[in-house]
């Protein structure tokens, strides 16, 4: 496919608009660390949230999507739905404690609340383990979707060269310009990308292979655009009537365990990660909790949609694709029915998405070597321009580590996705409580870790149980090691989990052996109506979700309905958060 001059304007145009963007907010980024991390603790809650929409919406993210429709139907976007419950925790019960502990990352929470050298192992191991490692395997894989996007779209070019051209001007201006810049570029790449996306599905709805049949309704079975999967008692998916029959308890292990259980970039249980920085990184408690609710509303209910109807389109005009590929479908679509101009622009949007998700990356995982690593056990009295000229040089060092997992290791990895959340299993248990209960120590978490490694390699070398299932036995088993470990070990230090609750005031009946000796203190209460909040959260982002799927659908009566109840949902929400008197904080 030949790009013409209008097609090359829009990519040329957009990666000017990133270089602009990272030379003007360079000198900021240059006074410190708080500035270079968290942007001085200054974002409003639309930059701070639609900076972790962008960062979600990577280049491989569509694909992935489209590649679930073309499979199992609208229903098989479950497999991501269900982390619904846990981002709605996260808005009402920890978006406010993140910027209230005042902190730069969310590894440095660990010596806020643990004590001893067993928190200092924990927090230099984590800063390697996902600032580098698991930090360049996300990296990777991001490139890889770009790489395929690149060679399907622009064959002339030479994907592997492309990408290295793009890492390296995406650590450029990352690296100049700090959190600041990739906030900003983060919020311009997110409506570049939505505009790109939402007209590749109009035009895809509107090609001569969708027209003739008669529409997407006509051409494709009616299974394909059920909401909620068929479950069957199976032990095993099967096929009926050409959908994908679900096992109850396969969906049961994601919607009801999984979530909380497991850790997920962009979905840690309690929130953390890049998720963390940004509510650390918001003006106050009050633009924490916003920036939070607007990431998961536009995560679930906005995003998807395009991708949705790009994915059965796909199935219309491409119905051979081998399984396989039923993902690469996506782009073919892009090839077929964007005309010249409109080309380059969907390239833009693809370029976007996948320089948003790098720049945060890059940022969130060297504020972990700085931050946790080179500044708490190796330099610990530099100045602070010392800190950020180093924070720029491991910038690039980091890209540099990305590009070769990406070319040399990535594609030997198989199941990278599900080996992480079943190695993750269980970890959520402590990423939860260590805010709410006072015994949880370092080697509690330090075996929340470790445990589902062991639980994993039983599960792989003497059974037979697969993913989903296994989620059950690894969360088990590293929630009774959790608990063993903890009460054989010594608590933390009773100095250290007073300083922590002066810190956070996070209030509850589990802290109450330590809060009975702070009675100045005023702590959270509430917490039966935070519940009550995050369960109307959880009712609001599906009926939301599922409204406005209707109505792209034709269906009116039903999506005004669920619109309805979203909207009913989202008022109780305010009504008690300003009875709260958040909306005055400042």
């Amino acid at each position: 496919m030949q790009l013409n001059i209008l097609d090359y304007s829009f990519i040329v145009g957009y990666l000017l608009l990133t270089l602009v963007i990272g030379l003007w907010f360079s000198s900021r980024a240059s006074e410190n660390v708080g500035e270079f991390f968290l942007s001085g603790r200054q974002l409003p809650w639309w930059i701070a949230g639609t900076g972790m929409v962008a960062t979600t919406f990577a280049a491989d993210t569509p694909l992935a999507v489209a590649g679930f429709v073309a499979k199992n139907g609208i229903a098989g976007n479950w497999v991501w739905w269900t982390f619904v419950s846990g981002g709605m925790l996260t808005v009402f019960f920890f978006a406010r404690l993140w910027r209230r502990a005042e902190i730069l990352t969310d590894l440095e929470f660990i010596e806020l609340r643990y004590s001893g050298a067993a928190a200092r192992f924990l927090r230099g191991f984590k800063a390697i383990y996902f600032g580098l490692f698991i930090n360049a395997i996300i990296i990777g894989w991001v490139n890889l979707a770009m790489f395929k996007i690149i060679r399907i779209m622009v064959p002339e070019l030479n994907p592997e060269i492309a990408i290295v051209i793009l890492v390296l001007l995406t650590t450029f201006y990352s690296g100049l310009s700090g959190l600041w810049g990739v906030s900003i570029t983060d919020a311009v790449q997110f409506v570049i990308a939505m505009t790109g996306c939402i007209i590749l599905a109009v035009l895809a709805v509107q090609s001569p292979a969708v027209v003739s049949a008669g529409g997407l309704t006509k051409a494709l079975p009616a299974w394909m655009f059920d909401f909620f999967p068929t479950f069957t008692s199976s032990s095993s998916s099967k096929s009926i009537t050409g959908a994908v029959a679900l096992p109850f308890i396969s969906f049961a292990a994601m919607a009801f365990v999984q979530w909380w259980s497991s850790w997920y970039p962009g979905s840690e249980p309690g929130g953390g990660g890049y998720i963390a920085q940004r509510m650390m990184s918001a003006k106050n408690e009050k633009h924490s909790l916003l920036a939070t609710l607007w990431f998961t509303v536009a995560h679930y209910c906005l995003r998807p949609w395009p991708w949705i109807i790009v994915g059965l389109v796909s199935l219309v005009m491409f119905p051979d694709l081998p399984m396989n590929q039923k993902e690469d479908g996506f782009v073919y679509v892009m090839k077929a029915v964007l005309p010249p101009g409109l080309k380059g622009l969907l390239i833009a949007a693809f370029l976007a998405a996948y320089m948003s998700t790098l720049s945060t990356h890059l940022n969130w995982g060297t504020s972990y070597l700085i931050n946790d690593l080179y500044k708490r056990f190796l330099k610990k009295n530099e100045t602070e321009k010392h800190y950020v000229a180093v924070s720029k040089i491991t910038t690039f060092l980091t890209a540099v580590f990305a590009l070769y997992i990406t070319f040399f290791v990535l594609d030997t990895i198989t199941g990278a996705w599900e080996f992480i959340i079943q190695c993750g299993a269980g970890t959520g248990f402590v990423l939860i409580l260590r805010w709410f209960w006072w015994r949880l120590n370092a080697w509690s978490e330090i075996t929340s870790m470790v445990a589902p490694f062991f639980a994993f390699t039983w599960i792989q070398l003497f059974t037979s149980i697969t993913f989903p299932l296994s989620i059950f036995v690894i969360v088990a088993f590293t929630i009774a090691s959790t608990l063993m470990v903890t009460f054989l070990t010594p608590p933390t230090e009773t100095a250290q989990l007073e300083t922590f609750y002066r810190t956070t005031r996070v209030g509850g009946v589990l802290w109450k052996k330590i809060s009975v000796n702070l009675p100045d203190v005023v702590s959270d209460t509430g917490f039966v109506m935070l519940f009550v909040d995050w369960a109307l959260g959880i009712i609001m982002i599906y009926t939301i979700l599922f409204g406005t799927g209707k109505l792209i659908f034709g269906d009116l009566l039903q999506g005004s309905l669920f619109l309805g109840a979203g909207v009913i949902a989202g008022s109780l929400i305010f009504a008690d958060l300003n009875r709260r008197g958040w909306n005055n904080l400042n």
